[in-house]
Parts: structure tokens; C-alpha cells; sequence
């Protein structure tokens, strides 16, 4: 078997093998086969695209080039969620302890931030002492006493992803389709657990720009999960704004703590409802009716909100943080940006919004990049709010003062403003299971 024939091949449209598929990964991951024939091989993906076998299988090559997780050792149904990646989404934070308060099992691996996008174990860690790489005695143990763990995702998982992805990012193959489910279902099904929701975002602040190609991207994930065994439904969000009004580690573990209590803002508390509820339907807990009632109950009681703090002091953090969120400590300089005319917030470009927030210290431009768990920005006028002028549309936290002035003149190119007030925009847009797509 030569590369040189595979690349011909799917060059000319023809369906690859599984053994042509694995040929082509195994080589690269072992430096038998170069970077240029790779590249090659992708940029024919690209064209041409891949068929739903083709996926499945270099899905499942992808997840089987490292090490993949045996849950067998926890007991039940074990459920993940995976959000395809957002400005201000939080959502594993309140999500999680929930569906452990209402008997659900999560076993959970997490990545950090890169780019405009935050990471929940970066999160985690504003806490002290919080440790996030648990041995897998440790993490087995914890999900069967607890119900619950979230850790972070090992170097050994689908390492055939990262180097792939790599080349990806230098050779203009990232918006592949098929290319971006197979990357991100490789590290799902390695992580090894039954039943998987998908938080597929889709606007401005996504992977994923409009609707039409976050179904097709939710369509193909649900395909490789359900031929590799896992029930899967997958959930299209609204990232066309910022998630909630925090944007940063400390003040979105905040408002996580906040939404557990029954409070935070409406379209954080309605996406957490839906994916908790999802997971507790797919891990047989009950029919969605049953399953809002224990959520609502779970929040109502404090379980939901125990959970975290047990998780958090399970795995060495300060749980105290959680019941007294002002502990926390403050950004040393904070600058408000103050609407400058009256009318409508008609259009916010997430994305900035999202580099608004690295530029003042809350995220990575690089991997080695340090991350400031104070700073960041609350946003308290977002799309279709009315504004007066010196309203504060948002404010924007961090460590250094000579950061904030570029920042906000960053923040205000994201705002669009009118006189007409938009149409009211939704949170939850589409569900997509095995059988069919449901518009909302």
C-alpha cells in the first residue's frame, strides 16, 4: 500500500477503506509517512468531501491512535456533554453537578481555552488548590461515590488528532466538515462514555457561522457516535452573543454558582435546563417531564449546587468558594464602556468579543500562554436590549492598567447599534438525533 495511491484516490472521489484510512493516520502519527502527502490527502477530503463510512472509520482510527477510556469500572450509564466552543459558555459548570444530583452518572474529560474560546478546567483552576489530573483509580472511584468528576483531558488521548489538526491549521483544511467531526468525535469516543449531547454553537462567536452547516456538522458527529455504539443527540445553540453576561474564569464560575441557586441570566439558565435535562433522558433517569421536575427540585433543595462544592473539594480545591463566590478575588483595575447615544444593541460580534476578553488577560493566544483567572468583562447590555446614552453596556476587568483602554476600543468595533429594535433571537435553534432534525 502506498500514501501516493490513497491521495490519488480520494483526489478522483473514490471511497476510501478502513484499512486505506488507518494505512494514511497510523503512517503520520508515526512519522513513517510526511507532512506534505498528509496535507495532500486532506486537501482532497476537503473537495471532495467523505462519505458517512469514510467518517466512521477515520473517526475511529483517530480515537484508537492513543489511549481510550474503559468506563466498565463505574457503574450505570455514563453521559457526556461537548460543546463544539463559545464566548462565555460555561455550561459543564452547572450542567454536570446537576445531572450527578439527579443520579446521573458523569465521567467527564475537559479541555482548556485557545484562541477566543475559554476552557472549563482553566475554570476549575481559578480555585485553589483544585487539582485536575486525577490518576484512573482516582477518577473511577470518584464518578462511582460522587456521581462526578471533571478533569482534564490526557496528552495520550487521540494523538493523532492534535498532529493532524496542526497541519490542518497551516494549510487552510479547518472548515472541513467532515475533518471537524472527525476531531472532535476521535477525543469523544476515546473519553469512553455511553451517551453523548452535543452543544453544537452556531453565529458569530462559533465554529460554525450559520445554521445550515452546523446541522450538516451535528448530523455527520450523531452518525460516527450512533456506528460506534453511543446514543447521541446533539443540541444547536445561539452563540451570536456572549453566553450569559460573564466572560472570564473567576466570574463565570461565579455565574455557574449563581445559576445552580436559581438565578443568573435567562438564557444561561434555559441552556443548562435543556442539556442537564437531555442527559438525564439518555442516561434513563425519566421522561422529560420527570427529568425537568428533579432539575427544577435539585436547584430548588441546593443538591445541584452540594454537588459542585463535594466535586470541588473531592479533588482538593477550596470548596468554601463555592458557597461564598466573594472569596474570589477582584481584578485590580476594572473600565466601563458606556453607551454613547440612545437606541438598540442591534448586532454584537462575538468573536471579538471573545479577543476582547484575551487581550485583557482571560484567555490564551498560544498554549503557553498565562491565563489572569480575575479579568475579563460582564456584558450587561447584549442584542436587542435598548440603551440610553451612558447606560454601561459592559464592564471589563484586569490586572494591568494600561491594558484596558486598547481593550475597550477592541470591545466597541463588536457593537452595532440602530434605532429599530431587532427580532428577539433564540437560544436553543435546532435538536438533531439519529431519526430526524427539529427546527425551534
Amino acid at each position: 500500500m502506498r500514501i501516493y495511491d490513497i491521495i490519488e484516490k480520494k483526489k478522483r472521489g473514490g471511497e476510501l477503506s478502513n484499512e486505506e484510512i488507518c494505512y494514511a493516520v497510523k503512517g503520520y502519527v508515526s512519522d513513517k509517512i510526511p507532512d506534505y502527502q498528509i496535507a495532500a490527502l486532506l486537501m482532497a477530503i476537503y473537495f471532495q468531501g467523505m462519505s458517512d463510512q469514510e467518517l466512521y472509520n477515520l473517526t475511529d482510527c483517530m480515537a484508537k491512535s492513543g489511549e481510550t477510556a474503559d468506563l466498565s469500572q463505574i457503574d450505570g450509564i455514563k453521559v457526556d456533554k461537548h460543546s463544539t466552543g463559545g464566548v462565555g459558555d460555561k455550561t459543564t459548570l452547572a450542567v454536570a453537578p446537576l445531572v450527578a444530583a439527579c443520579g446521573g452518572k458523569v465521567a467527564k474529560m475537559s479541555g482548556r481555552g485557545l484562541g477566543f474560546t475559554g476552557g472549563t478546567i482553566d475554570k476549575l483552576e481559578s480555585i485553589p488548590g483544585m487539582q485536575t489530573a486525577l490518576n484512573q483509580k482516582q477518577f473511577f472511584e470518584m464518578v462511582n461515590r460522587l456521581g462526578l468528576a471533571v478533569i482534564g483531558q490526557s496528552a495520550d488521548i487521540a494523538p493523532a488528532d492534535k498532529k493532524l489538526y496542526a497541519l490542518r491549521d497551516v494549510t487552510a483544511t479547518v472548515d472541513s466538515i467532515p475533518l471537524i467531526a472527525a476531531s472532535i468525535m476521535s477525543k469523544k469516543l476515546a473519553a469512553g462514555s455511553d451517551k453523548i449531547v452535543l452543544d453544537v454553537t452556531v453565529g458569530s462567536g462559533a465554529f460554525m457561522k450559520n445554521l445550515e452547516d452546523a446541522i450538516t456538522l451535528a448530523e455527520k458527529m450523531v452518525v460516527i457516535g450512533e456506528k460506534a455504539g453511543r446514543e447521541m443527540v446533539a443540541i444547536l445553540t445561539n452563540m451570536d452573543v456572549p453566553l450569559g453576561i460573564a466572560v472570564g474564569n473567576d466570574i463565570e464560575m461565579i455565574e455557574a454558582v449563581e445559576m445552580l441557586q436559581g438565578n443568573g441570566p435567562e438564557d444561561f439558565r434555559e441552556i443548562c435546563h435543556t442539556f442537564a435535562r437531555e442527559m438525564l433522558v439518555l442516561s434513563g433517569q425519566g421522561t422529560e417531564e420527570e427529568c425537568d421536575k428533579m432539575l427544577r427540585e435539585a436547584i430548588k433543595s441546593g443538591a445541584g449546587l452540594k454537588k459542585l462544592a463535594d466535586m470541588v473539594a473531592e479533588q482538593g480545591g477550596d470548596s468554601t468558594y463555592i458557597y461564598h463566590t466573594e472569596k474570589f478575588p477582584k481584578a485590580k483595575y476594572s473600565l466601563d464602556f458606556v453607551a454613547e447615544q440612545d437606541g438598540y444593541v442591534v448586532k454584537m460580534d462575538t468573536e471579538q468579543c471573545g479577543k476582547t476578553a484575551v487581550m485583557l488577560g482571560a484567555g490564551r493566544e498560544t498554549k503557553d500562554s498565562l491565563i489572569d483567572s480575575a479579568a475579563g468583562i460582564r456584558f450587561f447590555k447584549k442584542t436587542g436590549q435598548k440603551v440610553r446614552k451612558g447606560d454601561i453596556l459592559a464592564t471589563l476587568y484586569a490586572s494591568k492598567e494600561n491594558i484596558l483602554a486598547p481593550a475597550l476600543s477592541f470591545l466597541k468595533d463588536a457593537y452595532q447599534f440602530g434605532q429599530k429594535q431587532p427580532e428577539p433571537q433564540k437560544n436553543i435553534l435546532a435538536k438533531v438525533t439519529k431519526d430526524r432534525v427539529i427546527l425551534y
